[in-house]
């Protein structure tokens, strides 16, 4: 068995062709994938990265963003310790559906769960959506906010570094209650298993939050930055 001190689940979601995949591979693979095709249902690597001399695996569900779809991919939500969600920076219509994709979350999320705003494809010289654009919607929704291009690979590494930071900080500070907990148990304790829907019947999550977006909700408070703005 691989020694590492906690498994977290990463779950990407936001519209078809934003870029899930191509981010996901790029951390996972170092590659970008030309061409990628649309993601049909889930998919999902691991990577395990190192956090102040621990191992920590990284568990990470790439979802199809398609209508069709939406059935399967909202039963990950629930036993994710993240959620990003992505939006183009280069397709203003990508960036219009972020509120239905936060209904979701505020729907089938754990109250719980740390939540980041990407937006992806900063190599694009058709930007359609300032980054001022970004970091205003995401302070509103008290979300991390990070741009990135999985393309040039600026950012990606730095996206899931600071969010195994973030929740392993959370996990020190007693940020997730014991019901939570099952869901990252440290290795020593014993196997963590798979964290697919099916294992949710065991888990008993705290209920989805309702319109609570008060500092105190969630991590962070307002819009903390992980990067600087993108050269234009």
């Amino acid at each position: 068995m691989e020694d590492y001190k906690f498994l977290f689940k990463v779950v990407l979601i936001g519209n078809a062709g934003v870029g899930k995949t191509c981010l996901v591979r790029r951390f996972t693979q170092g590659l970008f994938p030309p061409g990628q095709g649309a993601t049909i249902g889930v998919d999902f690597m691991i990577k395990t990265v190192e956090i102040e001399g621990e191992k920590i695996k990284l568990q990470i569900w790439d979802t199809a963003g398609q209508e069709r779809f939406r059935s399967i991919t909202q039963s990950y939500y629930r036993s994710a310790h993240a959620l990003i969600l992505v939006y183009d920076i280069s397709s203003q219509p990508t960036f219009d559906c972020l509120p239905g994709w936060l209904r979701e979350i505020e729907q089938y999320a754990s109250c719980k769960v740390l939540r980041v705003l990407v937006g992806n494809k900063t190599d694009r010289e058709d930007r359609e959506l300032p980054t001022h654009v970004g970091e205003e919607f995401a302070h509103t929704h008290n979300m991390y906010f990070i741009e990135t291009s999985a393309k040039e690979a600026d950012n990606v590494e730095k996206l899931f570094i600071e969010i195994a930071k973030e929740l392993t900080q959370l996990v020190r500070n007693g940020h997730f209650d014991k019901a939570f907990h099952r869901l990252y148990t440290d290795n020593k304790g014993g196997a963590v298993g798979d964290m697919s829907p099916q294992d949710n019947s065991s888990v008993n999550l705290p209920p989805p939050r309702h319109g609570d977006h008060s500092p105190d909700s969630v991590l962070g408070g307002c819009c903390p930055r992980w990067s600087a703005p993108q050269d234009s």
